[in-house]
């Protein structure tokens, strides 16, 4: 019998709901290269999401929500090394296929980690005050998409 999935905060459901955008950058990624779409243009578009979402996306974890764990946790640990990694990867311009294929699979796995293990580990420790903070500070906006390409459509 599989153990029932917990119910996500209130106060991390907007970090759930960035976690889709950015699985949806995956997405993206995997549509342009099916459609055999330049990879310039993938590019461009990644490097604008990771600009204007995962850079804002990652600090506020960082600094907010791993700091709910002990900083020797593994789990925080690893959420960190894979921020690490993915921040490499957005910033390598070695050659567009190998690193958007990376970027493509790393961050889907990254976001899969933290929602399936991370997530519901901090939020089984976090008081409620903690809880309440990350609601205060963190306000999200809503997601406005860089439509100027739409390689994926």
């Amino acid at each position: 019998m599989q153990p029932k999935p917990q119910k996500r905060h209130k106060a991390l459901q907007p970090l759930s709901r960035e976690h889709h955008h950015g699985l949806l950058l995956s997405w993206k990624i995997r549509a342009g290269f099916s459609k055999e779409i330049e990879p310039k243009r993938i590019r461009a578009y990644a490097n604008w999401f990771f600009e204007n979402h995962l850079i804002p996306h990652f600090e506020l974890e960082e600094i907010h929500i791993f700091s709910i764990l002990d900083p020797e946790n593994e789990l925080v640990k690893r959420g960190l090394a894979e921020h690490r990694r993915l921040k490499r990867l957005f910033t390598d311009y070695d050659d567009d296929v190998k690193i958007l294929s990376k970027i493509e699979e790393e961050l889907e796995q990254h976001i899969r980690f933290e929602e399936r293990i991370l997530f519901p580990e901090i939020q089984k420790v976090a008081t409620e005050a903690q809880l309440h903070h990350i609601e205060i500070i963190h306000q999200p906006e809503k997601f406005i998409d860089n439509e100027s390409d739409v390689f994926w459509k």
